[in-house]
């Protein structure tokens, strides 16, 4: 790296200020006409709450590329730019500054010769910073400018995760997580008895542990040529957590199958298998483990089902009043099938359990057959389907209508033979609940039809599809009130002669949402109750054009329409209504 030079002393950089309340630079590019006095105003309000820099907020909300920031700050202060996120930092660089002075003063060390430590800064006038640094290090200082954003994924790449982990592993130990069994409980002390002093046992514990920590519902261990990158979903979202040594790659994979019961000698075929994760405090957390052979080695896929957060109580289930109506008359009603469709991680099964536990009466009789069974509900008879010895959804629906069964739910209709069958158990007194995949719930009818069904056999035993999505809710931290103007309401959808300006939130990312703007998930519903109407055009053979205009004449809200509602209510904002629902 070239020769960085030394910061401005205090009579160039003028007095300093308490951390996150310096408003040099924010006068700076107030004077620059970057940003506007009531921008400046709003970056130190919340720089007084949650400390940074002043040029973060104004990369992430005021409009202002990295690029024209860093040619302002280097005019000012005569320093040469650097992009931390592009450099290889040596672990002896990183160790030299505490994560948490990374964090506070939003700075990153990019090198460290002989007595001079090199700080990327993003608020290069933060004499506090600095002077701490020098204090708390015993280094010279010189800093060299960044970009917010730059530094950003550093200190995520280099201190937020194994902070996070570094707590985790604080916290649990290695003691306190156990692999559980089918069979029986299992220490994973025992388990690791022999790779007890391998780093790869503490970074898998310490994945799944931050994992369950930051909400995630699935982590993916992907494999590439020359990187192996491990990411969470939290949210519906993918965000990439680290890049561990690509050395680690075979003992990562082999930890992961070990602890499923997978072997780990096959590496060309994919494997399903399960963990049991029991943490402190008697939390229980199943982990559903895939992996896929791929060009670069196994990747592997863990799905998390939480069973403390699972939510069983329809009336939390984000149903409207009409909604809720339509959806208990169906469940309670004594024959008939619901259908419930939307794509994968939408909410499907969560719907169903939230149904059964409804339904779940010490007069009433209930079998499920699900691949795989994601939660254990006492009372309820769950069956868990295994293909590759011919028990399947076909097979296991004819031996529930040998067991008197009341009420059958079958994980997923996706052949003639499942649902012919589950369309006569509807028909012959049985309520059947079941998942379809198709985008919408007019379309539901015509995949039916598809594989064969008969329409009058259609007709005559479904009694409610419903169509959802999950939405990510606006972080209440954080949100912010901002206008949708009329066209911004026309072009989602609403006609010309309703559309009118509405307020809607959305999030500017804070410590509790992990800068994302969104915490938790809300589901948007289409619910298309069977009518005499509709019956009649299944049996005419219409078109899922023609149902779904019907259906929106018996009163049926389209998940767009759904959408629009949560985002009037400041549920969810305009961009997310967008990104998970399509156009009426």
């Amino acid at each position: 790296m070239e020769a960085i030079a030394r910061t401005p002393t205090p009579e160039q950089n003028g007095r300093a200020q308490p951390q996150g309340a310096s408003s040099r630079v924010g006068d700076l590019l107030l004077k620059q006409g970057v940003i506007s006095a009531a921008d400046l105003r709003v970056a130190l309000g919340r720089l007084r709450e949650s400390g940074g820099a002043v040029t973060t907020y104004v990369v992430k909300h005021c409009g202002v590329s990295e690029a024209e920031l860093l040619t302002v700050l280097q005019e000012e202060y005569h320093l040469p730019v650097v992009d931390p996120s592009a450099l290889d930092i040596p672990p002896e660089v990183i160790d030299v500054l505490p994560a948490v002075l990374a964090n506070k003063y939003h700075i990153v060390p990019v090198s460290l010769s002989r007595s001079t430590l090199t700080l990327a800064m993003a608020d290069p006038s933060n004499l506090v910073a600095i002077n701490e640094v020098k204090f708390l290090t015993g280094f010279d200082v010189r800093a060299a400018i960044a970009g917010p954003l730059s530094i950003e994924r550093s200190i995520e790449r280099y201190y937020d995760r194994a902070l996070s982990y570094g707590d985790v592993l604080s916290q649990f130990g290695n003691e306190e997580i156990d692999v559980v069994r089918t069979e029986e409980d299992v220490d994973l002390q025992q388990l690791e008895k022999a790779t007890e002093e391998a780093p790869v046992v503490k970074l898998v514990n310490a994945l799944l542990t931050d994992a369950i920590k930051k909400r995630a519902s699935d982590i993916h261990v992907e494999p590439y040529e020359r990187v192996l990158r491990v990411r969470f979903r939290v949210d519906g979202v993918l965000h990439e957590i680290m890049q561990p040594p690509l050395k680690l790659k075979n003992a990562m994979i082999s930890r992961i199958k070990i602890m499923s019961s997978l072997d780990i000698a096959e590496r060309r075929l994919p494997q399903d298998g399960r963990i049991k994760v029991k943490l402190a405090h008697g939390h229980e957390m199943d982990l559903r483990v895939s992996t896929l052979p791929t060009l670069f080695g196994e990747k592997v896929v863990m799905r998390l089902l939480d069973k403390s957060h699972v939510q069983l109580d329809v009336n939390k289930l984000g149903f409207d009043q009409r909604s809720i109506e339509l959806f208990r008359s169906a469940i309670n009603k004594p024959y008939g099938m619901i259908l419930v469709t939307g794509p994968t991680g939408s909410g499907k099964t969560t719907t169903l359990y939230a149904a059964l536990n409804e339904l779940n009466k010490i007069g009433t009789n209930i079998s499920t057959a699900e691949d795989p069974v994601e939660y254990n509900m006492v009372g309820v008879n769950q069956l868990q389907v295994h293909d590759d010895i011919g028990l399947n959804f076909a097979t296991a629906l004819r031996a529930f209508l040998r067991q008197d069964p009341d009420i059958i739910m079958v994980g997923e209709i996706r052949d003639f033979e499942t649902a012919e069958i589950a369309v006569k158990a509807a028909l012959t007194g049985h309520l059947v609940l079941s998942t379809v995949h198709t985008n919408d719930a007019p379309s539901t009818i015509n995949r039916m039809l598809n594989m064969g069904i008969e329409p009058f056999l259609i007709a005559s035993s479904v009694n409610l599809i419903m169509a959802q999505r999950l939405a990510r809710v606006v972080c209440p931290k954080c949100r912010e009130a901002h206008e949708v103007p009329a066209h911004t309401m026309i072009e989602l959808g609403v006609p010309e002669d309703q559309a009118k300006p509405i307020t809607a939130y959305r999030g500017s990312g804070c410590q509790h949402c992990g800068g994302t703007g969104f915490r938790g998930r809300t589901a948007l519903y289409e619910m298309m109750g069977m009518t005499d109407p509709l019956r009649e055009l299944i049996l005419s053979g219409a078109s899922a054009i023609e149902l779904k205009r019907q259906a929106i004449a018996d009163g049926m809200k389209t998940l767009r329409q759904s959408g629009i509602e949560k985002v009037a209510d400041g549920v969810t904002s305009i961009e997310e209504v967008m990104r998970v629902t399509m156009n009426d």
